[in-house]
């Protein structure tokens, strides 16, 4: 029998999923990071993207998290996003308007423009697209 991990992700609006994983992976700041069972202790935060929960027998779950915290224990991995929500709950065409908003913001700056707030947007419009991509290619196989 594989050994698992207990996973919790939370955002503002309530619990997401719970329930243990073989493995768990992250988009942390500084990059991708993969979790196991025993992982040694560690707290980052994370980057708006796709989280990946591998239940085991070839079931791996996509969430979307706009960014937060990850805690990791050695048989607790915690994640507190801003926002989370399924993947397959993802709603293409509002990231593709989202994205699109931001980038024509970004094109038309004007004096009183926030580009950091423009940039936000466009990198999360991005990252739903890229787990709605993920999560298509899972499906595919």
């Amino acid at each position: 029998m594989a050994m698992t991990i207990h996973v919790d992700i939370v955002s503002a609006e309530g619990e997401i999923h719970s329930g243990a994983a073989e493995m768990v992976y992250a988009p942390a700041e500084m990059g991708e990071v993969g979790i196991a069972p025993r992982h040694s202790p560690l707290v980052t935060r994370l980057k708006p993207g796709d989280v990946r929960v591998d239940t085991g027998g070839g079931d791996m779950q996509h969430f979307y998290v706009s960014g937060g915290i990850l805690e990791v224990q050695p048989h607790v991995v915690t994640i507190l996003a801003d926002t989370a929500v399924r993947a397959s709950d993802l709603d293409e065409a509002s990231a593709l308007e989202a994205k699109q908003r931001a980038e024509d913001a970004l094109a038309g700056q004007a004096a009183e423009f926030d580009y950091a707030k423009a940039k936000a947007e466009l990198a999360e419009a991005i990252a739903q697209l890229r787990t709605i991509e993920q999560l298509r290619k899972q499906k595919g196989r």
